[in-house]
């Protein structure tokens, strides 16, 4: 069974940086899309950044250039590297996967198996 499991969300002011882990477990496929989500009070649900089995990432252009997603294969974790926050970033972030494309797309629907969140808050 697969599981998705989030940490180092918390409270941080207006030009901080947090670090958003997600470690991976309970699949076997050499192939993946993962990627992370973002959901704020009263909004859609938003795509945030994913990463591709040969290590290409795309990120939204709402974070383009502060955000930086990564994947420790070693250690089955998904990361998230935040900068520069905003107060507009706040909201849950969770990491979602597709264990059988070796391809992405920023679609929800792509990512069958998700976690269940870290809040993010940003103050200003």
């Amino acid at each position: 069974q697969v599981q998705l499991v989030e940490s180092g969300g918390g409270s941080v002011q207006a030009g901080g940086s947090l670090r958003l882990s997600c470690v991976v477990s309970g699949y076997t496929s050499s192939r993946y899309c993962m990627g992370w989500f973002r959901q704020a009070p009263g909004k859609e649900r938003e795509w945030v950044a994913y990463i591709v089995t040969d290590g290409r990432t795309n990120d939204a252009d709402s974070v383009k250039g502060r955000f930086t997603i990564s994947k420790d294969n070693a250690k089955n974790t998904l990361y998230l590297q935040m900068s520069r926050l905003k107060p507009e970033d706040t909201a849950v972030y969770s990491c979602e996967a597709n264990l059988r494309a070796g391809f992405c797309v920023t679609g929800r629907s792509f990512y069958p198996d998700w976690g269940q969140g870290t809040q993010v808050t940003v103050s200003s």
